[in-house]
């Protein structure tokens, strides 16, 4: 098995570690790093401890989760979560810490993806196939995001895959759709993005705040 350490810090993984199985086992130990992200991406662990950003990752994960959550709520059609919720799917052989989910509850009460209880108390997991998924780029997960979770994401047959890099003058939003062949990006109509999870359109914009860094704005219609 691969490791990918992207820092001078280390992280031990044990060697029982050899497949999705005793993955999710040692993630549901008291064992696993809780401030390390870690994926199991088919048949490698997946190390990332670079530090986030503030402006291009972090404050955008924000924002999503500002309007996602509460766009869920509102319409009593599901349920975001921000970044933290591990996802496991067997078919893909993943399991990976998506920086937001979206269930709705048709799919729960369908079982397409199901809540996995901790060994101490509540809900620690998601198994399955979630509606959508959104991932962040950053410096250290270019790769990671934009190759090898595209393909393993639709091979876990999630419907949506958004997909984000701020680093840029301009934003960059995709919505992928799932295809029977791969991802397809949705065609921007006057800037705006539709989303047929969501049964809405977005857009992603940046401005300035009044100490010149960059401020990030979903627009939802």
């Amino acid at each position: 098995m691969s490791t990918f350490v992207l820092d001078r810090e280390r992280v031990h993984i044990p060697s029982w570690v050899k497949d999705l199985d005793s993955f999710r086992r040692w993630a549901h130990s008291d064992e696993f790093p809780e401030k390390v992200r870690i994926c199991y991406l088919k048949g490698e662990v997946w190390v990332d401890m670079s530090k986030e950003q503030v402006f291009t990752h972090i404050s955008v994960k924000t924002e999503f989760n500002n309007v996602l959550g509460p766009l869920g709520k509102a319409s009593r059609s599901g349920r975001y979560f921000q970044d933290g919720l591990l996802i496991s799917n067997e078919e893909a052989d993943l399991s990976a810490q998506p920086d937001g989910t979206f269930d709705t509850f048709q799919s729960m009460k369908e079982e397409r993806v199901r809540l996995v209880e901790g060994k101490d108390e509540g809900y620690v997991e998601l198994e399955g196939t979630p509606d959508m998924v959104l991932e962040v780029v950053s410096a250290s997960s270019v790769e990671k995001d934009t190759e090898t979770l595209r393909e393993l994401y639709w091979e876990a047959g999630i419907p949506e895959y958004w997909l984000v890099d701020a680093r840029g003058d301009e934003p960059l939003f995709e919505i992928l759709r799932h295809t029977p062949r791969g991802y397809v990006s949705t065609r921007k109509q006057g800037g705006w993005l539709r989303s047929a999870v969501f049964g809405k359109s977005f857009r992603l914009t940046r401005q300035d705040d009044e100490l010149g860094n960059p401020e990030f704005t979903l627009e939802v219609r």
